[in-house]
């Protein structure tokens, strides 16, 4: 293992759909490529995102139909048209949808809809040379994208159910059925690999300008899966399920005094004996393929490789769960024999115990701070930046944080009087004071929303854990890209050196 640490480096959190445009929806097309350019000109070296899959139930990039697929809605029709991948009718007259959040139920039917014609144009008209690059991408892939644009043409015949409610024969995945389906449904199927290979065409390039400029990004990959995903679907013999695919354990956390009932997330649990007995294949195969298209992965509930909570799947709450050993440190030895130094970041908040730090310090994985947990304790609290190391990422706060601001509005005043003296404020300008604190520390990164470089309340919050609507809509308006911004964060970079060179 290498102890070598990387520079000081600083960013911001900033998932791609929350980019500016008129396409409903942040893309991944010429406004991606101008958040480059800003990062670049502001001396940013990092760009961390949420999961790139194609998103699920609450649009949520936490439960995604697929860990290995990408989110066809991200996808630039304003880069397919320069690509010549739109018939005329959809390049002369599409909607428009103006610099707004994300409304994804209007923008959901609409954008797949302009998507699927592009596919059929592709199919039929496309230029040669994409046609031969298309044809690579389906064979460099086909370890998961076969399975993914199976799954999700099967689930378009059901009408978007569950796979666990499909025909039993296309549920159970018999081989006659599903050869019987391939040929009937050949074109199809052939849609849903059209939009991976465009995703990844516009995605690779993204990651290659990132590169060029000297921008890290940091990717993110959920310890859990979506039960209802490809990824179950196509290997039910890695979860706990029942004869009907149904789970029969599924994910949570204990009860807390935030939730004295804990949190049944409902996800799959693996059978990590299979997995092991495979030398943690798929897992290896989902970390690879993640760190093809981000420099670094972020490792989400990282605890449960040391153990991780199991609520029997007929329990409504969490309370009669079980703590159950995850595969420790025999999985990251695997991992490192195949990656080698491992460019990961572990996600270490919440319930933390000794053999979990154990598990994290063995292998030198880099764990969070995140400043707003910081001012609820006292001088020893460990998010408290004088008492850190270097090898942390230190953040403002995270996607399911409020605001920087919105949290100081919030919060009460013994903790508001605590964070005043400690960072030694009049808190008018909240956000760019825990901005200095996270840039000031010895932490090797140090990266914030981008709400909070705009100084944004409780309006611009990404997600409200627990709430099943009405997150991860939030969007930046180009005007607020502006040289001001620039030259104010360039100048914090400069001053505590973490300017991206």
């Amino acid at each position: 293992m290498s102890s070598e640490q990387p520079r000081r480096r600083s960013g911001v959190l900033l998932h791609p759909s929350s980019l500016p445009g008129d396409g409903g929806i942040g893309e991944l097309g010429t406004e991606a490529h101008r958040w480059v350019a800003f990062m670049e000109a502001a001396g940013l070296g990092t760009w961390q995102m949420l999961p790139l899959g194609p998103t699920g139930y609450g649009d949520s990039p936490y439960q995604s139909f697929s860990t290995f697929a990408g989110n066809p809605l991200l996808i630039s029709l304003d880069s397919l048209d320069e690509a010549g991948c739109l018939p005329e009718a959809l390049s002369e007259n599409r909607e428009r949808y103006g610099e707004g959040a994300v409304d994804f139920g209007r923008l959901i039917p609409a954008k797949l809809a302009s998507l699927r014609q592009s596919a059929e144009f592709f199919q039929k008209q496309s230029p040669s040379a994409l046609r031969t690059a298309y044809r690579d991408f389906c064979d460099h892939n086909a370890c998961w994208l076969d399975d993914y644009a199976e799954f999700m043409a099967v689930k378009d015949l059901h009408q978007g159910s569950s796979w666990v409610e499909w025909n039993k024969n296309l549920r159970d995945r018999d081989e006659h059925a599903l050869l019987l389906f391939r040929k009937e449904f050949q074109a199809e199927i052939e849609i849903f690999k059209i939009w991976q290979f465009f995703f990844f065409q516009q995605w690779d390039q993204v990651h290659r300008l990132a590169s060029q400029a000297g921008i890290e990004i940091i990717g993110d990959i959920p310890f859990f899966v979506a039960h209802d995903s490809a990824d179950v679907w196509a290997h039910p013999e890695l979860y706990h399920l029942d004869k009907s695919g149904r789970s029969t354990v599924v994910a949570g956390v204990p009860p807390d005094i935030f939730s004295p009932t804990g949190q049944r997330w409902g996800n799959p649990l693996y059978r990590w004996d299979v997995l092991k007995a495979e030398g943690y294949q798929w897992w290896i195969e989902r970390i690879m393929h993640t760190l093809k298209m981000v420099d670094v992965v972020r490792l989400d509930h990282f605890r449960g490789f040391e153990a991780y909570w199991e609520v029997p799947a007929a329990s409504p709450t969490a309370e009669l769960g079980e703590w159950v050993p995850g595969p420790g440190d025999d999985f990251f030895e695997a991992l490192e024999q195949r990656v080698g130094r491992l460019p990961i970041i572990a996600e270490d908040l919440g319930l933390i115990t000794p053999p979990v730090i154990a598990l994290r310090d063995q292998f030198e994985l880099p764990g969070m701070k995140v400043l707003f947990f910081a001012f609820t304790g006292d001088p020893d609290h460990a998010y408290l930046p004088h008492n850190y190391t270097s090898r942390f990422v230190v953040y403002t706060g995270t996607h399911d944080n409020n605001t920087a601001l919105g949290w100081y509005e919030d919060a009460d005043e013994s903790v508001r009087d605590f964070c005043r003296r400690y960072l030694a404020t009049d808190a008018r300008d909240i956000a760019w004071d825990f901005i200095r604190a996270a840039w000031s520390s010895v932490a090797d990164r140090a990266i914030a929303p981008l709400q909070d470089f705009l100084s944004l309340g409780s309006e611009a919050r990404m997600n409200f854990p627990g709430r099943a609507e009405g997150n991860w809509s939030w969007r930046v308006h180009p005007d607020q890209l502006d040289q001001a911004l620039v030259d104010r964060i360039r100048s914090m970079n400069a001053l505590y050196s973490r300017l991206r060179t």
